[in-house]
């Protein structure tokens, strides 16, 4: 029976990637309105025939990849559970310690060790892609080192999650959530306020700007917008990618502003300045902590969720799952199947508020800066450097697209223009 389940679950994956297949090579719409076309949104009028054609083929390829990774997830975490693979694991660490601590270590590792494997021949697609694309220069060899540092961060990271959660699970059976959504709050304050210090170093070397001119102008602007900056970070991205980025990252003494150097080396001072104050516009108008509120509210409302559908799914197919309580470390595939679920279920109304701080932070850009030709050509730059549509399938865009599409953006300055 449970060979069944998981082959019938194989089954619905695959012809989920056949529509969603369908759907982006042949029925999504992504051709600019009439209206628009010779207009500075049309990328006709800023992209040669090749990037064009290159454009549009990677970003289906992109796109396909991002909707088949998710639910691939969800495939790992349901057959190990059914095929009894969590409970082997639970079953070597208590036969090697009697050590909660230790027990939850070789647990984690080797559940984190078989995700790994499960997750990569995906990853490694992904890479190859972007490497034939010309978006990734990244060696093997290095983007090798950056998965292996993901394991070992995320491993570390999941281990004091884990740990705490079940510890919570067993101790407060029925309002184990709450306690552990009271607990994440000031988990989640410490992870912002070490990422740029602690985490964002491991994976590249970051330096004060060399360009000290620019770095003057940047502080001007920082100063008109009373933003108290003393230092502008570059990162050394040009050895990984040809996109572009800038952003605004950390909370108190340790917020920085961070320019990726590809974004120095193929842009304007007039062009990197508008993607400046767009930056300066988050940290103005306080999006970080709006975010962080949100990620406060909707871990609360999660949590409540995962417990609920945990003990019904438990009380039900406990033995189709091979559980008999969710406190057992061998339920944490169920738990992270039902969190990815309810993520994946959000995202549009997530990504949707994301949308609208980038639309105030773009407002903002223009009002600072008054330069909207520089951000119309910042924003087509970044087209081209990373090979990115302008008008995506609607399902990309609710599910996907944390930023409004180019061709909005552009737009909203055109018409600001015009005004």
């Amino acid at each position: 029976m449970k060979i069944k389940w998981a082959f019938r679950v194989v089954i619905a994956y695959l012809l989920f990637g056949i529509l969603m297949y369908l759907y982006l090579f042949h029925m999504a719409n992504t051709s600019i309105p009439t209206n628009l076309k010779g207009t500075s949104a049309d990328p006709a009028t800023f992209l040669n025939s090749r990037e064009l054609f290159l454009s549009e083929d990677y970003s289906k390829i992109r796109n396909l990849l991002f909707f088949l990774s998710t639910p691939y997830e969800w495939l790992f975490y349901f057959l190990i559970l059914i095929l009894g693979i969590s409970t082997v694991f639970e079953k070597w660490s208590r036969h090697t310690s009697r050590n909660r601590i230790i027990q939850t270590l070789i647990y984690l590792f080797w559940f984190s060790l078989a995700s790994f494997i499960f997750t990569f021949p995906l990853s490694y697609i992904s890479y190859r892609f972007s490497c034939i694309y010309h978006i990734s220069t990244q060696t093997f060899h290095s983007w090798m080192k950056d998965e292996i540092i993901d394991f070992w961060v995320n491993y570390v990271t999941m281990f004091v999650i884990v740990f705490v959660l079940y510890a919570l699970m067993k101790k407060f059976k029925k309002k184990w959530w709450l306690m552990a959504w009271l607990l994440s709050i000031p988990f989640t304050i410490f992870m912002t306020f070490i990422q740029p210090v602690v985490i964002d170093p491991l994976y590249n070397h970051f330096y004060p700007l060399k360009d000290k001119a620019l770095e003057a102008k940047i502080l001007a602007l920082a100063d008109k917008a009373h933003i108290p900056a003393n230092h502008v970070y570059e990162v050394n991205m040009s050895a990984k990618t040809n996109a572009l980025n800038a952003y605004v990252t950390g909370i108190g003494s340790n917020s920085r502003i961070v320019l990726w150097d590809t974004t120095l080396n193929k842009l304007s001072d007039r062009e990197i300045l508008f993607i400046m104050a767009h930056e300066m516009g988050h940290y103005v108008e306080k999006h970080i902590y709006f975010g962080m509120a949100g990620y406060i509210i909707l871990t609360l409302i999660g949590l409540w969720l995962i417990s609920k559908i945990m003990a019904y799914m438990v009380k039900k197919y406990g033995r189709t799952l091979n559980l008999t309580s969710i406190s057992q470390i061998s339920s944490l595939p169920l738990f992270l199947m039902i969190s990815s679920m309810l993520i994946f279920a959000a995202s549009p109304l997530t990504n949707w508020g994301s949308r609208y701080e980038e639309t105030r932070a773009d407002r903002y850009a223009i009002h600072l800066t008054h330069d909207k030709k520089a951000g119309i050509k910042a924003f087509q730059d970044l087209t081209r450097s990373g090979l990115s549509e302008v008008n995506p399938p609607l399902l990309v865009k609710i599910f996907r697209y944390d930023h409004p599409t180019m061709m909005e953006r552009i737009l909203r300055l055109e018409k600001y223009k015009n005004k």
